[in-house]
């Protein structure tokens, strides 16, 4: 069955069948009863959104006293990294590979990590390696890390810090008081719950939380009608990495990028099988990372079109045709691959990685050419210098990716964490107040954990302060942050 109809097929079944909880928890005996609030509790700082930036906004929180919760609707912490599988870590160092820009939270998580064998530190991860998929431009210093590890050290450093955790629970709408954001309703095992706050963080990806207070915002790059494609990541093992690692590096000179298309790693076996009629992806090449054991590796390859992140059919028909796309390149590793003949599927992600959906329109807006450039405003609560990264940008295939150039690193400003409209809440990760392309960069992981870490501690000072997170001395916020180990400069 091709992509198309595949795709066709599972959209209807998942309309056929879909019953959200929400609505079950609004049916009593006759299926008449209205929605009830089961419980209501109270909490200083609120995080919707357990993922990179939420868990870090939490310890950030609560390691200052303040009494903080975190709801995610998954069974783990980590989000993207853990239930997402995303891996490695893209680079947390500067343009010249010489300094570690991004630490506090992210450098901790990593320190810990690598003490359990959990990871291998970035400080000994160079490009043009198996570790970094052999690419060279952007992927110096990443850090392959155990996904499953990582739920072990986000769950001891949460208890740590004295976080509630509210797992396998589900944001249902902001609790508002005129424009003030003051809670959130979310929805339990036990039914929908209340939860009071008075600072609320937004680390939903999608900006769930903004969009439902109002806040404006846009989907996907407005100019050209789209979002950029989704991928299901997944891990193999029992790899003869030997094997094939000497056959990427006999062909290594081959690589090269045609019209925004790259003919990286494996680019020669997938030709083949194209040719047999065995290769049904949006790929021409096989980004494949060396994990943290020798016989393990992550692939990024499987690409999904037109996934809508806030909508469940398209999510659903996004999760499947991405499982679909995972086993046609189990065939394709075990049938083409040198040292994949045996080759087993560990596990695919339990969730779909999303690159884009909404963005958040804030205090200040992040272009590319502010990250291009190397623009480091007075408010930055980060420095980065990932590379601008846009999937889908010019046709199916092609991937339009920017090295900044000019500087060593860009800076992130707090103002881009203030939503528009909405007081007592901040927002973090992927959903910014950033372009389109903007976003493309400071999507990943280490900035995302950055973002999490500095609107954590805003929450935190401003209940202290008994103020709002606009109104919030940014200087004391940046004195905080560089105390908590955080690199501005």
């Amino acid at each position: 069955m091709d992509r198309r109809h595949f795709l066709k097929d599972v959209s209807v079944a998942a309309a056929a069948v879909a019953v959200t909880p929400a609505a079950l928890s609004c049916s009593g005996k006759n299926g008449t009863a209205p929605c009830k609030i089961v419980a209501s509790q109270e909490t200083k700082v609120l995080i919707i959104g357990g993922g990179p930036a939420g868990v870090c906004a939490a310890i950030a929180s609560a390691r200052l006293g303040i009494p903080t919760l975190i709801v995610e609707e998954g069974g783990c912490l980590g989000g993207m990294a853990t239930r997402g599988l995303v891996s490695p870590f893209m680079t947390c160092f500067d343009a010249t590979g010489e300094i570690q820009c991004i630490r506090g939270l992210f450098g901790e998580i990593v320190d810990r990590l690598v003490e359990l064998g959990g990871a291998i530190h970035p400080r000994d991860v160079r490009h043009t390696s198996p570790f970094s998929a052999w690419i060279t431009a952007g992927h110096d210093h990443v850090t392959p890390f155990d996904a499953e590890i990582l739920k072990y050290v986000l769950d001891k450093m949460c208890a740590e810090a004295g976080v509630k955790v509210l797992l396998h629970s589900s944001f249902v709408s902001p609790i508002m008081k005129g424009d003030k954001v003051a809670g959130a309703v979310v929805l339990t095992k036990k039914g929908l719950w209340e939860i009071k706050a008075d600072q609320v963080i937004d680390c939903t990806g999608d900006g769930a939380v903004a969009a439902g207070a109002g806040v404006p915002s846009e989907f996907g790059n407005q100019e050209l009608g789209k979002v950029q494609p989704a991928t299901l990541f997944f891990r193999i093992n029992s790899v003869d990495s030997k094997k094939l690692e000497a056959d990427v590096m006999a062909h290594i000179h081959e690589f090269r990028k045609v019209d925004g298309v790259s003919y990286r790693a494996l680019h020669w076996h997938v030709l083949k099988a194209e040719e047999n009629g065995e290769w049904d992806i949006a790929r021409k090449s096989v980004n494949i990372y060396r994990a943290v054991r020798e016989d393990e590796w992550a692939v990024n390859c499987t690409r999904i079109p037109n996934v809508d992140a806030t909508d469940s059919e398209s999510l659903s028909a996004g999760e499947a045709e991405g499982r679909r796309q995972v086993m046609e390149m189990m065939h394709f590793f075990r049938k083409y691959v040198p040292g994949c003949e045996n080759a087993a599927l560990m596990c695919s992600a339990s969730t779909l990685g999303i690159r884009e959906s909404r963005h958040i329109k804030g205090g200040y807006l992040l272009t590319a050419d502010d990250l291009l450039s190397c623009r480091v405003p007075e408010d930055s609560i980060l420095l980065a210098s990932n590379s601008v990264d846009v999937h889908g940008r010019n046709g199916a295939m092609g991937t339009e990716y920017k090295t900044i150039s000019g500087g060593r690193w860009y800076g992130v400003p707090y103002r881009s964490l203030l939503p528009e409209g909405a007081d007592n809440l901040l927002i973090a990760g992927r959903c910014l107040s950033a372009s389109s392309d903007a976003a493309g960069a400071v999507r990943v992981i280490p900035p995302c954990m950055a973002m999490g870490e500095a609107a954590g501690t805003a929450a935190a000072l401003s209940a202290k302060a008994g103020t709002t997170p606009k109104r919030l001395d940014t200087g004391d916020l940046l004195a905080a942050l560089k105390n908590q180990n955080v690199f501005l400069g």
